[in-house]
């Protein structure tokens, strides 16, 4: 059997365990060398997962259970971005609220690691039951990283809500995944996909089947009705833990609803892209009105997160027009590139915030980030460049990933859908807006220095340029996402 597509997924659960072990004889003192070595197991598995990659093909392994292709190859890559960066942003935080006994632990850095596992999983699942369980594996890893302030009540509430709410969406999931079986024998995605074209699958549980599974996915994403626990959970959790929630676990959910709905369930596009357009405009809707009326800094950018999946999923519900699949390429990969963008914001949005935390004090409200321009212009400006893209204002990133979303919509010939798309972007504008005019125009009300240290300095202000450089020339990734998409569909 060939493991070479497992290296990456191999090494990094030894590491994991290694990690672990280590950082159970370190002393108080040396606990940072806990930071390194999951920054260290990163680079390793990102090396990894290039050097086992077949160029341009797709390959399975394990009774075709699981594949790295172009499209899983990718977004791995971007996930360790996102988690090496997470933990850059969250080292200072965690060692002073010592989110473990008091003290720096390795448990924070274990669990986001284990988390990442998860979504590795979940990427290149080709089985129904592997991604389930790579799901779970993420899940779980983040249930208890929600809850690591155990002295904290509102961690805790927060914990709570998100396991039973996730526990409620993995029922759903298993029971649509325990239909589609029934409907089509099968839980590999292509022998799924295969078995629902032909004439002897039965429709009726199919879609029933497919109600559920949507459902489920919609919950991870956090989109509207599904969307109850993305507000308290952001809010609830250390800031930390809510970087790690909305950055790569949303990549893994794209990877997913890619799988399960396009490879698995093309031929019943038309069934699941209806019920994605109602999840879309419900989220757009109630995610930027709703995100207007709240002064919590991380609970607006939660609000921020429902509609901004509600955007993705425009992409996804534009693949199949009148029976085509010419657009599909062009409208996943549209998807994909507004999936990595809004990862890739969020990542800096969340580093500004927990800048300018600090022992003792939460920068939880819209009123700490009062005249942060004057505090520290060049920080005030990589916030401004990150909610302007948000907002998608050109010539930054979010623009371009906004409009070639709207672009996917429009060659369906949904016209009206776009238009609403469009009038929600400006309504959101409002909220964006509001934190540069805090920064720019109002009095800070703290005159503490902000003074991070070299690595938060440098990869904070690296993700605040790559947003700009992305923006001036997007072409690369936007290309990047085509080639890996057209790839993945071919094989």
């Amino acid at each position: 059997m060939n493991f070479i597509p497992l290296y990456p997924e191999m090494f990094l659960l030894v590491a994991i365990c290694a990690i672990l072990l280590i950082d159970m004889f370190l002393s108080d003192g040396k606990r940072n060398l806990t930071y390194v070595l999951s920054l260290l197991a990163l680079a390793v598995t990102a090396a990894l997962t290039v050097g086992t990659a077949e160029t341009g093909t797709s390959v399975y392994v394990s009774n075709n259970m699981f594949v790295s292709d172009p499209m899983s190859v990718m977004l791995k890559l971007a996930s360790y971005a996102a988690v090496a960066m997470t933990l850059v942003y969250s080292r200072q935080y965690v060692t002073d609220r010592g989110m473990s006994n008091g003290k720096l632990g390795g448990e924070f850095y274990v669990l986001a690691l284990f988390s990442l596992l998860g979504q590795m999983v979940m990427i290149s699942g080709n089985n129904f039951l592997v991604i389930y369980l790579g799901l779970e594996l993420m899940s779980l890893s983040l249930y208890a990283l929600v809850a690591l302030r155990r002295e904290h009540t509102v961690s805790t509430e927060a914990a709570m809500k998100y396991f039973i709410l996730g526990a409620l969406a993995s029922g759903f999931m298993l029971y649509g995944i325990s239909m589609l079986y029934g409907a089509t024998g099968s839980l590999e995605l292509a022998e799924v996909s295969k078995v629902a074209a032909s004439a002897t699958a039965n429709k009726t549980i199919l879609v029933f089947g497919i109600v559920f599974l949507v459902a489920g996915l919609a919950f991870k994403l956090g989109v509207v009705p599904f969307h109850m626990w993305v507000p308290d959970v952001y809010q609830g959790s250390p800031t930390a833990v809510t970087l790690l929630l909305g950055g790569a676990p949303k990549l893994a959910a794209f990877a997913i609803t890619f799988r399960l709905l396009v490879e698995g369930l093309f031929p019943q596009a038309v069934d699941w892209q209806q019920m994605l357009v109602v999840l879309a405009v419900m989220s757009m809707a109630i995610g930027n009105i709703t995100a207007i009326a709240q002064t919590n800094l991380k609970r607006m950018l939660a609000y921020s997160t429902i509609s901004q999946m509600g955007f993705m999923l425009l992409g996804l519900l534009s693949g199949v027009s009148n029976g085509s699949s010419a657009l599909a390429a062009d409208a996943y990969s549209a998807s994909m590139f507004y999936s990595i963008t809004y990862v890739l914001t969020t990542l800096g949005t969340f580093g500004v915030i927990m800048l300018l935390s600090r022992s003792g004090f939460e920068a939880e409200n819209l009123d700490d980030l009062k005249g942060l321009n004057k505090r520290s212009p060049w920080f005030a400006f990589v916030m401004l460049l990150l909610m302007f893209s948000l907002a998608g204002i050109p010539p930054l990133m979010g623009f371009y990933a906004k409009l070639s979303v709207l672009q996917s919509v429009v060659a369906t010939g949904q016209i009206w859908l776009a238009v609403v798309a469009v009038l929600f972007s400006l309504i959101g504008t409002f909220y964006y807006l509001r934190v540069v005019k805090l920064m720019y125009f109002d009095e800070a009300q703290d005159s503490n220095l902000i003074n991070p240290t070299a690595d938060v300095r440098i990869v904070l202000s690296l993700n605040g340029l790559a947003v700009l450089v992305m923006g001036l020339l997007p072409s690369g990734l936007m290309s990047a996402c085509l080639n890996a998409i057209v790839k993945t569909l071919a094989s």
